[in-house]
């Protein structure tokens, strides 16, 4: 297994990451046994990042990593947890809280649920933007220094909350999404981090599957949330399935599959990005890990741009209502 440095303080990780959100029902029904396995997979591949949040199936997710860690060596694996998102019974959304006394609340049953003594990266998912950021980071550095937390990561913030929030405390990493047709950190949010000594953790590398070259408009489930979401909606799934097709056919070329040459694209970008793979199967994880052996040219990375040039997606990757959420979206 390759490894990257998540930044210049925090630890040193596996060059990709298993995101486990999707174990939980986020895009329709998941197989516990099979979520088990995959995680378990991937440890045996010498992954050692996994990721979630708490309101992940309110609880789901941590609990089923839990599951899966009962027996694995606590040194042996390093967890990242985002917090602060708010649900209620009927699976709905209700904003963000991350005052102080907040954090540690959510951080005692993260722990409880998980069955481990500390979180190696813990972040807010969101900017709540009653709390000012110092605030949050301060609480979590009250919780580094107790031991419960050994770094502090940020998620969909944009450069002033980075700066801010560096100025507190040293800032590990920055989860945010990053694909070929996700490419808005590039501008200022990537920069800023470089500057910082900042890591990025790059979920959403396959754009929840749209550029995965597997996912197609019969793809879709009940209780899948990307039916909501507007680059999976009529009028822009076309546009966006052809510039999957224009992938293939460079995927094909190269004699790797699509997911694989996506992958590969958001790790060349730098030593200082580790894409999240949201495999729930063990066979697209089999699949993600070939992307550790895809070497991109020069010439191969102007071709894909050629092909899916940035900005190239029709729709946002949220719908109008979570897009207002994201700090990472404002105008900077």
């Amino acid at each position: 297994m390759q490894h990257r440095q998540l930044g210049a303080t925090g630890p040193r990780v596996s060059a990709l990451g298993l995101g486990c959100m999707g174990m939980s029902g986020m895009y329709g029904p998941s197989d516990r046994a099979e979520s088990v396995a995959t995680i378990h997979a991937a440890l045996d591949a010498r992954i050692d990042l996994l990721d979630t949040g708490d309101f992940y199936g309110m609880g789901h997710n941590e609990m089923l990593i839990g599951e899966a860690l009962k027996n694995v060596p606590r040194d042996k694996v390093l967890i990242s947890v985002k917090f602060g998102a708010l649900r209620d019974p009927g699976n709905g959304w209700g904003g963000n809280d991350t005052r102080p006394a907040s954090v540690k609340n959510f951080l005692g049953y993260t722990l409880q649920r998980l069955g481990v003594d500390h979180i190696d990266v813990y972040r807010p998912a969101r900017l709540d933007p009653n709390v000012p950021i110092e605030d949050t980071i301060g609480a979590i550095a009250d919780m580094v220094k107790a031991g419960y937390v050994r770094h502090i990561g940020l998620s969909e913030v944009g450069p002033e909350t980075i700066r801010r929030a560096a100025a507190v405390h040293p800032i590990a990493d920055l989860q945010i999404e990053y694909s070929l047709i996700s490419r808005g950190i590039e501008d200022a949010i990537l920069p800023t981090c470089r500057e910082l000594g900042i890591g990025i953790t790059a979920y959403g590398v396959l754009s929840r599957g749209l550029i995965s070259g597997h996912w197609d408009k019969d793809s879709a489930r009940k209780g899948d949330f990307r039916a909501m979401s507007p680059r999976f909606q009529a009028g822009n799934v076309d546009h966006n399935l052809a510039l999957v097709e224009a992938l293939r056919g460079i995927a094909a070329r190269k004699q790797v599959s699509v997911a694989q040459l996506a992958i590969a694209w958001v790790a060349a970008q730098g030593e200082d990005i580790v894409p999240l793979v949201g495999a729930r199967r063990r066979d697209r994880l089999q699949e993600a890990l070939g992307s550790l052996d895809v070497s991109l040219s020069a010439d191969d990375l102007a071709t894909i741009e050629a092909a899916v040039p940035k900005g190239a997606a029709a729709g946002d990757r949220y719908a109008a209502a979570q897009m207002a959420h994201l700090d990472s979206e404002r105008p900077h």
